[in-house]
């Protein structure tokens, strides 16, 4: 297989650099060892930041922030939830830091407007009656499994070929090119090599295992971040803590729920990333300082990502490796045709493919200019089923009979899973319980997939997507995914629901972990 472009990895960066360069005229092929948005970019809070969260820190990410902010606001309306947010102090909280938060906010032109402690609790009346401080910025809410799923549908129609579950075995080298790339599908274990004239690696979190295999190596380090879900959505816009950056500091609407994270916890490898019972009261302590019904909440489930921090490893040094990007082309290590992008932020995702596809688009000798800053993102199909609410609101205005629900939680109906099964075969793959329910919102709700698992997989079989013992495997993986995320709630009004939980997975269907 032959293209002039090779890109490795799908999440928001990688998607954005395949559009940015299907806009420019270059043939691309787009390859993940799982799924678009499997790995950071589809487990982050899906805050857009305003860019005052690193005010104190490192103001060029601020001032990046700040303007992708408003241009993904222009671009991707159908993307964003425009909520607004405020950055709140409490009793405790240094003076000093505040004082010089409204200073800042100045010096890099981030509208920061103050408000009183009455004015911002009428606002939202879930805040603690302790604050001192607040002022409101330009924070909103981005859905990032759609932004990337749009990224990629817009490529897709530009003549990028998508590859998922492609996992990168190795390169062929010659006189300090890269000839082609080895993959092999995960599925099948059918092998093959992948001819390219330049080649991106946008891994993230696994960006050096990629360099790795052709000789050359980034200094990183791996901070995870748990955050939690809440069952109901518990303010209107997003809430900062206003101290520097710690703990469950963070609380951001995201549709029906709220999301309120995150830690920060160097971990040595990528093997097992998941939340833990520490993590998750440090995230209710801290929040609830804030929040107070945080406290008292019920709690979906927990979930964790890992942030791909380039710079000197270590323990604790998590919060205070910079936040930016980093760019690398390899000439220094002897490579002429590989290109490295990693680290940054959700937010700052076009700035990132943007940069990566200038350099690519001048080795090719491709005078184009980017387009992803003037020209609109493209809603797509692929995307659509995303949205918190939409297959309801799309079910609801059905005339009798309606199609049968499969996710009553979420009111996913048979016709979202047949134009996703659809979506998916364009693509060329065959669809699985978790791809449905990464392109939806089956297994999202209160009961995490215990009963709409079967229900999907029986009607997978039903359509012929499914055969044999298929099926079981995939209920299995699928429940035991979302598991990892229940058992660390495992606490007060969460314990009869997972003892539910459990008895009917474990005791009537025999789900436990092989």
């Amino acid at each position: 297989m032959e293209t002039q472009v090779l890109i490795i990895g799908a999440g928001c960066t990688g998607t954005g650099i395949a559009r940015d360069l299907a806009l420019r005229g270059i043939n691309c092929i787009l390859i993940d060892s799982k799924d678009i948005n499997a790995g950071a970019s589809g487990a982050n809070h899906g805050l857009l930041h305003s860019g005052a969260r690193y005010l104190s820190r490192d103001g060029e990410t601020a001032a990046e922030c700040r303007d992708e902010n408003r241009l993904l606001k222009r671009l991707a309306p159908q993307c964003i939830e425009d909520t607004g947010g405020l950055f709140v102090a409490t009793a405790r909280d240094d003076d000093q830091y505040i004082a010089d938060f409204e200073r800042l906010a100045g010096k890099y032109h981030l509208p920061c407007t103050p408000l009183s402690p009455e004015e911002a609790i009428k606002k939202e009346p879930c805040l603690a009656p302790d604050i001192k401080a607040v002022f409101e910025v330009e924070d909103a809410v981005v859905d990032p499994f759609k932004l990337s799923l749009d990224n990629a549908a817009h490529a897709q129609s530009l003549g990028t070929r998508i590859l998922t579950n492609t996992r990168i075995e190795g390169f062929d080298l010659h006189k300090g090119r890269i000839q082609a790339a080895r993959v092999v599908n995960a599925r099948t274990g059918e092998t093959l090599a992948i001819g390219a004239l330049e080649f991106v690696n946008a891994a993230g979190a696994w960006a050096d295992c990629v360099s790795a295999m052709a000789g050359a190596h980034i200094p990183m380090s791996y901070s995870k971040g748990s955050l939690l879900i809440t069952q109901d959505r518990i303010s209107q816009r997003v809430i900062n803590r206003l101290r520097p950056p710690s703990d469950g500091d963070i609380l951001v609407p995201g549709g029906t729920v709220s999301i309120i994270g995150t830690t920060s916890v160097t971990i040595p490898s990528l093997d097992d990333i998941r939340p833990t019972r520490q993590e998750v009261d440090t995230i209710i302590r801290e929040g609830s300082s804030l929040v107070p019904r945080l406290a008292t909440t019920g709690y979906i489930r927990a979930y964790a990502g890992v942030r791909p921090l380039v710079g000197a490893s270590g323990k604790g040094l998590g919060r205070n490796i910079s936040r930016n990007y980093t760019l690398k082309t390899h000439e220094t290590d002897g490579l002429e045709n590989l290109t490295t992008i990693t680290g940054g932020k959700l937010t700052t995702y076009r700035l990132m493919a943007e940069k990566a596809s200038d350099i690519v688009a001048r080795r090719l000798k491709n005078a184009s200019p980017c387009l992803t800053a003037t020209q609109p993102l493209p809603c797509s199909a692929k995307g659509e089923w995303t949205e918190p609410g939409y297959s309801g609101r799309v079910w609801m205005k059905k005339p009798p009979p309606r199609d049968t629900l499969i996710c009553e939680c979420e009111m996913v109906s048979e016709e979202a899973v047949d134009q996703i099964v659809e979506n998916l075969k364009n693509e060329g793959t065959e669809p699985t319980l978790e791809e449905i329910g990464r392109r939806s919102r089956i297994g999202k709700g209160p009961c995490q997939g215990s009963f709409c698992s079967f229900r999907l997989a029986a009607y997978l079989y039903r359509k012929g997507h499914l055969s044999g013992t298929q099926g079981i495997g995939q209920v299995r993986a699928f429940v035991n995914e979302r598991w990892k995320g229940v058992l660390p709630l495992v606490r007060d009004k969460e314990l009869a629901r997972i003892e539910l939980q459990e008895a009917f997975l474990c005791g009537l269907f025999g789900m436990e972990e092989s």
